[in-house]
């Protein structure tokens, strides 16, 4: 027979009615109008007693291990992150990568400019110099690099991936890296061996520099979002010029410089078309490759590709963007996005922008949420409530957990499993308690209460 402990963690308030004792809560709330607090998970004590929502865990039944969560370094970011007093830095990427703050472990940022980068450039300016003598991350070293330094303070386990927006403009159609909207034809890669041997050596020297700042980029992923042209850096690049450039090109270049960062392809997703299913159902091509990144991807064509390519590997690359109103309303939405990677079989989440100015637009003049807004004149930060519900995301879904079964008939939920406990990642966004009756299997655990307003973890400690 089972005995189990039960504790709260996150976003909920429970109690431990069979048990007849009061279990200790950690919550965050979602509620309008009330300011999120830089450590947005918080204790309380509840009871609960009667019936609820079956939810029936099944711990012995298991799909992928865990990588964790995490979001994007840029450089507008960065720059606001720069203004401020090194005590204010310290405490925000405290706040972000520290095991009991949010916990990012995998994150992302560009190779080169993304859309928030200031404006464009690469680190490859000079015409034709086919074998990267005028290479240099100079730009970086006043925002990006230093905004990421400070991440390992906190956290020196810390994965990170990275990927460009656009390669030099030299090597392109467009002779630029922005403005594809206006010639997407153009907006390609030149058709040119030299041109490709080059921009396989702008990658590893990208890796090879970024090194030397003690920082590793441990996985490239070749292009984001290779199926648009738009106005801020991008880059058409079809699967198959995609695949052809990694197998003659890019792991040829890695093997000879021995850089150590994996091949993603990528980035994927399923706006009109089908780029990653196709990539993957070319055998050539994802043997070339150690993963495929997606993003903006609907979880029926992650089931397809893992229908086609059983051994894939994925990563997320990037959360919805949305248009910086950071609206408690976005911020459950968290929970259903987060849930659709995780439940298909993608190991990690990342969120776009961590950090914003008090404007919140890229380069290119839209706006865009993140969890922090800093105010470079004033010198204040704020919370998004976006940070809340990520906060609560990488505290408990921790690198090495592994996705177990669960059953019920209430919406989205997330089931984890540890080594000695089990996780239940839920929400209420209504303005009623909910109460839930959960099993372990066919052992019944306990019924516990979950506030309203509140996104919430039910740890379940158990021995056997």
């Amino acid at each position: 027979m089972k005995q189990y402990i039960f504790s709260v963690l996150a976003a909920l308030v429970i109690s431990l009615s069979h048990a007849q004792t009061n279990s200790k809560v950690y919550y965050v709330e979602l509620i309008e109008g009330q300011d999120i607090d830089a450590n947005p998970i918080k204790e309380s004590e509840a009871k609960s007693e009667g019936k609820g929502i079956s939810i029936r865990i099944y711990p012995d039944i298991s799909f992928q291990t865990i990588k964790g969560i995490g979001g994007a370094f840029n450089e507008i970011g960065g720059e606001a992150l720069m203004s401020l007093s090194k005590s204010q830095q310290n405490e925000i990427m405290k706040n972000l990568f520290d095991v009991n703050g949010a916990n990012f472990t995998v994150c992302r940022t560009a190779i080169g400019a993304s859309d928030f980068g200031i404006d464009a450039y690469s680190y490859s300016e000079v015409s034709n110099d086919y074998k990267m003598k005028k290479f240099s991350i100079e730009r970086e070293k006043t925002s990006v690099i230093p905004f990421i330094q400070m991440a390992y303070k906190y956290n020196p386990e810390m994965e990170l991936f990275a990927s460009p927006w656009s390669p030099p403009g030299w090597m392109k159609e467009s002779g630029v890296m922005d403005r594809g909207e206006e010639f997407p034809e153009k907006n390609i890669l030149k058709n040119n061996p030299k041109v490709y041997e080059a921009y396989a050596l702008y990658f590893s020297k990208y890796v090879e520099a970024y090194a030397k700042e003690g920082i590793s980029v441990d996985k490239i992923v070749i292009q984001n979002e290779q199926d648009i042209s738009t106005k801020y850096p991008s880059n058409h690049m079809p699967p198959e010029e995609m695949g052809e450039f990694v197998i003659k090109y890019l792991r040829p270049q890695f093997n000879k410089a021995k850089t150590p960062a994996e091949i993603y392809a990528g980035t994927f997703r399923t706006a009109k078309r089908l780029d990653g299913l196709e990539f993957v159902n070319n055998t050539n091509y994802r043997e070339a490759v150690d993963g495929v990144g997606v993003q903006y991807m609907n979880s029926r064509q992650i089931e397809n590709m893992q229908s086609v390519y059983p051994d894939i590997n994925f990563l997320h690359t990037e959360g919805i963007c949305f248009g910086g109103k950071n609206s408690i309303d976005q911020a459950f939405s968290r929970f259903n996005e987060v849930a659709s990677f995780i439940n298909h079989g993608v190991p990690n989440f990342c969120y776009w922008n961590m950090i914003l100015n008090e404007d919140s637009s890229s380069g290119w003049g839209w706006k865009q949420n993140s969890l922090i807004k800093i105010n470079r004149k004033e010198k204040t930060v704020t919370y998004n409530p976006d940070y809340a519900a990520m906060a609560l995301f990488g505290r408990f879904m921790k690198p090495g957990m592994k996705r177990v079964a669960s059953a019920s008939w209430y919406g989205d939920t997330i089931t984890l499993a540890d080594d000695d406990n089990v996780y239940l990642f839920i929400k209420n966004d209504s303005d009623k308690v909910k109460t839930f009756d959960i099993w372990l299997k066919d052992d019944h655990a306990q019924v516990v209460d979950i506030p309203a307003n509140t996104i919430s973890v039910v740890e379940v400690n158990y021995k056997k």
